[in-house]
């Protein structure tokens, strides 16, 4: 490494203004730290390996077995056998996951600590530079709860939970995880002056993810093998509880008496109210007022008003509720956006991250309008979240559907481009998505989903639902061409069916993202959907797009299965169905 020294020392030397040294040398160091972080995790030593593991000893084959099932056998091999010890007890695949998920959490330190020595030893930074590598911090902190957590959670399996739930929470942990990487780097791609710093940092961001992509596949392998033999055993189906196919409510309940049922079981534990006639005046300082790590549900009702804020709920305040009075009649709203400065994770009005956040009758809205480009309503990265009769309103990136897994039911969601995006598993259910009128010469994309590796059990699912557009738009919509999404990322997967789709849909369906990027690879899939828009004759020919014809490929992406909602819907008070 003397050699890349020297060319930094003589980079150095050689005429940077005296305003970016500071940077330059913050940079070097994180370079420095990336390096050796790679050096102990990716470097192949051949003697270590023999020293560590004799070649053809059980631990060798456990590791070797273990690691053909990833995506980077060599990194996940090497990762571990260059590490003095930590092979000497490896008997099953449950001790190799366990160490890789020590030694990803170690490397994701070491990146936290890159990223404050940039922050801190620079003073020239712009303001979207520094809000980004906020951004970072913020989800590699995430980063590093998700990866504990998947340890304390291994240490349970197989025995606390359902095979098919403990899969499921390992699997949400571990998707979310390789989400926030690609979370931070994307902070960093908006023009030329980001990607000086993004280039300091995407080594060791990547090097991270593709460690939690090597645990992941561990995992998914090792519980779908476990799950096989289980159903072989058993001689049956696995289901998680005997209500597998249940609706919330009763057919014959309407709808007017479903909400004073549950209207009259919430009793709020504080009130907002704008005019201050409750405890207080702002949802902000409501959500500050909630406990943190709280396992019981808090419940904020918020009075009618306009609320002119930024919220977020941050990942300590867990099971908290914004119930509003009428989805019109209480607002949230900001304008944040890219083009005056923010990136797109941080542009949102409202941000949900604390497990177990719950929303009914709220508009979360963004204001920035068109032509500031992203603009984000909400942001969800809350596991076990669930939204029923909201409105998420803005126009390019409306509603942020980040990470972990998300209900929506009986909601509107409105914008132009990619206005519904992100990698959570998300289920729309009976609500409205309708695209409105952009910026001259855009295309609408209802949907850009973010998966970036196959063993993520992410997606975005519209099911039962109402796809239009909203009035300003219904005039011209021949002018301004709506699909039902582009992949953002490598595997982007949206799955459409039994729903109602208008002809502001154009006869090719989709949109390609650039060229052939992801075409082949992506999961894009409609199944018994309805409405002059829904036919399917003049569709993208693309490798990765199909019309599912069976209904048990469908039942895959139905709540029940795809959100494991069977074990946690009913939780939440509001209506849902879990079949098709």
């Amino acid at each position: 490494m003397s050699h890349i020294k020297e060319w930094f020392i003589g980079m150095y030397d050689s005429g940077i203004s005296k305003k970016n040294k500071k940077l330059f040398l913050a940079l070097f160091a994180s370079f420095l730290v990336v390096a050796a972080v790679i050096g102990i995790v990716a470097g192949v030593n051949s003697r270590n390996n023999s020293d560590d593991i004799a070649q053809f000893s059980p631990s060798h084959e456990v590791l070797k077995s273990s690691c053909s099932s990833t995506l980077y056998p060599d990194l996940c091999f090497s990762t571990i056998a260059t590490v003095p010890g930590a092979t000497s007890k490896l008997a099953i695949t449950k001790d190799v996951i366990e160490i890789t998920l020590n030694l990803t959490a170690t490397a994701v330190e070491h990146n936290y600590f890159t990223i404050e020595k940039i922050i801190g030893s620079n003073k020239n930074l712009t303001k979207r530079e520094k809000t980004a590598l906020h951004d970072c911090l913020e989800t590699i902190d995430e980063t590093l709860d998700e990866l504990h957590k998947a340890v304390e959670d291994l240490h349970l399996y197989p025995n606390k939970k359902s095979l098919s739930k403990h899969a499921e929470d390992l699997k949400t942990l571990l998707s979310a995880a390789i989400t926030n990487q690609e979370t931070c780097i994307d902070g960093f791609s908006y023009d030329e002056a980001d990607k000086r710093v993004r280039e300091m940092l995407i080594n060791g961001e990547l090097l991270v993810e593709r460690m939690c992509s090597n645990a992941l596949a561990m995992i998914k392998n090792m519980t779908d093998t476990d799950m096989a033999n289980q159903r072989a055993t058993m001689n049956r189906q696995l289901k998680e509880e005997d209500d597998h196919g249940s609706t919330r409510w009763p057919k014959w309940l309407s709808a007017g008496d479903r909400r004073l049922l549950q209207s009259s079981s919430v009793t709020p534990d504080v009130v907002v109210a704008a005019d201050g006639s409750g405890d207080y005046k702002t949802v902000t300082d409501a959500v500050a007022a909630a406990p943190e790590k709280s396992s019981k549900r808090f419940i904020i009702r918020i009075k009618a008003g306009v609320y002119r804020e930024n919220v977020e709920v941050a990942k300590k305040k867990t099971n908290i509720m914004f119930m509003g009075d009428g989805r019109r009649n209480t607002i949230i709203t900001a304008s944040r956006n890219v083009v005056d400065g923010s990136t797109t994770f941080k542009s949102a009005t409202v941000a949900a991250v604390g497990e177990g956040f719950l929303a009914r009758d709220i508009t979360f809205q963004n204001t920035a309008g068109p032509s500031k480009h992203q603009a984000v309503a909400l942001r969800v990265g809350s596991d076990l979240s669930a939204f029923y009769q909201c409105d998420m309103l803005a126009y390019q990136d409306t509603l942020y559907v980040h990470s972990n897994r998300q209900f929506y039911i009986n909601c509107l969601i409105a914008g132009t481009v990619d206005f519904i995006f992100g990698n959570a598993a998300a289920v729309f259910q009976d609500c409205d998505i309708h695209a409105r009128k952009p910026n001259s010469g855009q295309k609408n994309m209802l949907t850009a989903q973010g998966r970036t590796d196959p063993n993520q059990n992410t997606g975005i699912v519209i099911q039962k639902c109402r796809i239009g557009a909203t009035s300003d738009l219904l005039p011209v919509k021949s002018s301004f061409p709506t699909y039902l999404g582009r992949p953002w990322k490598e595997y982007s997967r949206t799955v459409v069916m039994q729903s109602s789709i208008s002809d502001v849909i154009v006869p090719a369906g989709w949109h390609e993202w650039s060229g052939t990027f992801a075409l082949s690879t992506l999961y894009y899939a409609e199944y018994q959907n309805s409405g002059a828009g829904a036919g399917t004759s003049q569709r993208v020919n693309w490798e990765g797009f199909k019309v599912i014809t069976s209904a048990s490929e469908a039942q895959a992406f139905t709540p029940g299965n795809f959100i494991g909602g069977s074990s946690w819907l009913r939780s939440t008070g509001f209506p849902f169905s879990l079949v098709l």
